[in-house]
């Protein structure tokens, strides 16, 4: 049943925002502690990793709405479970992002990023056109790597789930200095409007930049992809 399929991306991409942006806010992002970066990349690495062999065979684990559009494109899926996935993956991504402002809240832990794990322009000096750039160029290789491992030519075996959350960790490790690494609307979605909730609203002035960047870089890799295997063929 489709609802199974659209209840899993809901799950995954809550899972996502709690132990991603959650391992954010608890170690920070400073450029003088790379141990931060590191950790907060290997989180939302893993999470994809974890959840690939989770729910992966039930809705395919995209929980992410760039990704859900490169596989609409190479035909993988049609528009109306588009659709219905990336509504999902928001109502997840809030869901998450509301549960950490409550575990947080609660505990009285300080949130070290200082806005729930959203992200920002601040590595790239306010500019929009550069945050733009780079959420294009990350999501671009991740989806791009998405769409050669879950490949029928592929051969990877059980590998693809790992493959695919080290692809993650990579632009995480590139991108968290520069944009906070969103690579994912339904991910920058979320925190942006529980963070918005809550008070602060400056999240949600950039928050463009990390829908309409990694939809552009998706839509790229999808059809490069398209034309590197009809090329091959």
């Amino acid at each position: 049943m489709k609802i199974k399929k659209y209840l899993a991306e809901l799950i995954g991409t809550g899972v996502l925002v709690t132990f991603g942006c959650g391992t954010a806010m608890l170690v920070g992002c400073n450029a003088k502690k790379g141990g931060g970066y590191i950790l907060t990349a290997l989180a939302f690495g893993l999470v994809i990793v974890g959840m690939a062999y989770c729910i992966g065979n039930i809705s395919g684990c995209h929980i992410n709405p760039a990704v859900s559009l490169g596989v609409l494109m190479s035909g993988g899926m049609t528009a109306a479970d588009f659709c219905g996935y990336v509504v999902a993956q928001c109502i997840g991504a809030f869901g998450g992002a509301g549960l950490l402002k409550v575990i947080f809240k609660l505990g009285g832990v300080e949130d070290l990023t200082g806005g729930l794990g959203t992200n920002g322009l601040a590595g790239v000096n306010g500019s929009a056109l550069a945050g733009l750039l780079v959420e294009i160029v990350l999501t671009f290789v991740f989806v791009l790597t998405i769409l050669g491992v879950t490949s029928k030519k592929a051969n990877h075996g059980s590998f693809g789930g790992l493959i695919i959350g080290l692809t993650l960790t990579l632009v995480h490790i590139l991108g968290i200095g520069l944009t906070g690494t969103s690579v994912n609307p339904a991910r920058s979605f979320g925190p942006a409007l529980v963070a918005l909730f809550a008070g602060n609203s400056a999240p949600i002035a950039s928050l463009w930049v990390f829908i309409v960047g990694p939809l552009a870089g998706a839509a790229l890799a999808a059809l490069c992809y398209k034309y590197l295997e009809s090329a091959d063929k």
